[in-house]
């Protein structure tokens, strides 16, 4: 259901000039891809395997029958434009400074063998059009599309799937966690023809399909990896099989991506009338109010206004009151991000659990999101909500509460300085927080001042969200201000296993080592039973809360967006797993708007002409769930 909202008449006009140019074209550092074709040398012999015959009696199965979610009425054409904060360290998906947030635009084009309909969470086909279930449930058979391609035009084979094992498991991509799980998670790949293959797992499980599926690595591009693999592939533009290749970049500048016009699955049931633009170009501008300016002056084609200043106060301006721009609040249904503050217990100050707790207490959040945030965000009360069965809702976050925390300092034998802060053999409770966002600073400023009443100081360090990733990633951090992206089911053993602790490059940013956890996140990642999962994962969140090494903040089950009147979507113009109106190139939920050239030219004619069009707010709650 829609409904319009209806705006005061009254505009909120900010005079911020336009502080940076950024030049862009083919100019001086320009870089393309067939600049580094002949960088690559085509393998000087074939992979040697035996191939195996398939068994009998395999039940394939496959999917045309789910709902289609793109519109028929989409054509193709036009240029997206959106921003980046900084630009990539690097173009490699794995190895050092690789899990940056651009590292999705990069994945989103490299397809899986199967995807997951995100309204129904069917099975659906991608670069396999079948699949089968193994009886030893550790088994996945797959037949390929034969004509699916990569991007250089070598055809996509079985070959490619053997190849990945031997890619990530070797220690020249530097790639500790990447090593670990193609090792003890995946067994072989067996080979039945260039087409036709099984994946075998370590151990029987259950959602065999989330936990098997590995992509393909092209062997034709890599060939023989060496001690050169980080280096030499660090800018590197691999081929890929999803709708769109990178094509152009300047370091610092822009990356450009474009449209294959023969991408291979264009006419497939559920990629059709998909992936519409022609260019999608992601220019750096690396302040986030900077954007904004830039996006009134049609420079950028959208803008997140999930943030409330920005929803209720900035986006009352003359582009959106003359109805140039619309305005959508779009409610989902999707696991949460683990948004909050992440303690490194390797820190001397974070070893005494007392003190984790009390740092936890001293954290008014309600603060920030009556003050700050105008209610409009939820209180997140776990690293783990939103996955259902998966997810512990007994877990409650820790609420600011002084007396706790005088009670939990005075027991560690902490005793207030001077100056209100907690003090023990000369040391003080102050510890650095590291952020990367401007946008974020007024949250942290109210959570430093009500920190203070609670006798714990905050030094608020804001970097580059290159530089902090980088930060934190290498274990350098006290607290570190960030969320995870998700999946369909909880992931632990990054996180939390003490394989990851103490080492830089891996997800336990925050260095938890607990042998019994570890106990549990084992069993939970080999145990085959579902219902003996369901109940680890419970007792594992429990313990992950118990350790006070995570404080979660924020829940926002929604997104809100700013977007040119030109652009149009499906109806309902998103799905139940969508986090954005403009994501590009997800093979799961990417690609459904389009560019309408002639709504572009009548509202650029109507900014012209000073005429206006009647404001439009849409609140979309197709997929809202009861909150």
């Amino acid at each position: 259901m829609k409904r319009k909202f209806q705006h005061n008449d009254f505009n909120l006009i900010l005079n911020i000039g336009l502080l940076v140019l950024l030049v862009t074209g083919c100019g001086s550092g320009v870089e393309r891809a067939e600049d580094h074709a002949a960088d690559v040398k085509p393998c000087a012999t074939e992979p040697s395997y035996a191939r195996e015959t398939l068994p009998e009696g395999i039940k394939w199965l496959t999917n045309d029958s789910d709902p289609v979610f793109a519109s028929p009425e989409a054509v193709k054409g036009g240029t997206l434009h959106e921003a980046l904060l900084s630009f990539p360290l690097t173009f490699r998906v794995v190895g050092p400074d690789s899990n940056s947030s651009f590292r999705s635009a990069i994945l989103g084009n490299q397809f899986g063998l199967i995807g997951i309909h995100p309204n129904t969470e069917n099975i659906i086909p991608e670069l396999a059009t079948h699949w089968a279930f193994g009886a030893d449930k550790k088994t996945m058979y797959f037949k390929l599309d034969p004509d699916a391609r990569w991007s250089d035009g070598h055809p996509v084979t079985a070959d490619d799937f053997v190849y990945t094992l031997e890619f990530m498991r070797s220690k020249h991509i530097v790639a500790p966690w990447y090593n670990d799980y193609y090792t003890k998670e995946i067994d072989r790949v067996i080979v039945y023809d260039d087409h036709t293959f099984a994946i075998v797992g370590t151990k029987a499980q259950p959602d065999l399909h989330l936990n098997i599926t590995i992509g393909p690595t092209p062997r034709h591009y890599y060939c023989e990896l060496d001690e050169n693999f980080v280096q030499r592939y660090n800018w590197k533009i691999a081929p890929n099989t999803g709708p769109y290749q990178m094509t152009e970049f300047k370091k610092g500048r822009y990356v450009l991506f474009e449209r294959k016009k023969d991408w291979w699955a264009r006419d497939r049931r559920y990629f059709k009338h998909r992936y519409n633009v022609d260019k999608v170009r992601y220019t750096v501008i690396r302040d986030f109010n900077l954007q904004w300016e830039y996006f009134k002056k049609a420079k950028l084609d959208s803008f997140s206004l999930t943030m409330p200043k920005f929803w209720h106060y900035k986006s009352l301006t003359p582009v959106v009151e003359k109805g140039y721009v619309h305005r959508m609040w779009f409610f989902n249904d999707t696991p949460q991000s683990a948004q909050g503050l992440w303690l490194n217990l390797d820190r001397e100050i974070f070893k005494d659990r007392r003190l984790r707790l009390a740092f936890a207490h001293a954290m008014n959040i309600e603060r920030v999101i009556e003050k700050v945030l105008y209610n409009d965000y939820f209180r997140l009360e776990s690293a783990y909500v939103g996955y259902g069965k998966y997810s512990n809702r007994d877990i409650k976050a820790r609420r600011f509460d002084l007396a706790r925390v005088d009670q939990l300092m005075q027991d560690a034998g902490w005793h207030r300085g001077p100056d209100g802060i907690w003090a023990r053999d000369g040391q003080r409770y102050s510890v650095e927080v590291s952020y990367s966002s401007e946008e974020h600073t007024p949250r942290l400023v109210v959570l430093k001042e009500e920190a203070l009443k609670a006798g714990i100081e905050l030094r608020l360090q804001r970097l580059d969200p290159a530089a902090q990733y980088k930060k934190v990633m290498e274990k350098r951090h006290d607290v570190g201000w960030l969320g995870w992206g998700t999946g369909m089911r909880p992931h632990f053993w990054e996180f939390w296993h003490s394989a990851n602790a103490h080492r830089p490059q891996t997800n336990n940013i925050c260095n938890v080592d607990d042998p019994e956890m570890d106990r549990m996140i084992d069993r939970y990642r080999q145990s085959l039973d579902e219902e003996e999962r369901i109940a680890l994962a419970l007792q594992i969140e429990e313990r992950v809360h118990a350790s006070g090494a995570f404080v979660p903040t924020f829940m926002v089950p929604y997104f809100r967006e700013g977007y040119w009147r030109w652009w149009r979507f499906p109806e309902p113009p998103a799905t139940r797993l969508s986090d954005s109106l403009f994501s590009p190139f997800d093979s799961t939920t990417g690609g459904l708007f389009w560019f309408d050239a002639q709504r572009y030219e009548e509202t650029r004619e109507a900014m012209r002409r000073g005429d206006v069009f009647e404001p439009v707010t849409i609140l979309e709650e197709t997929f809202k769930i009861g909150l």
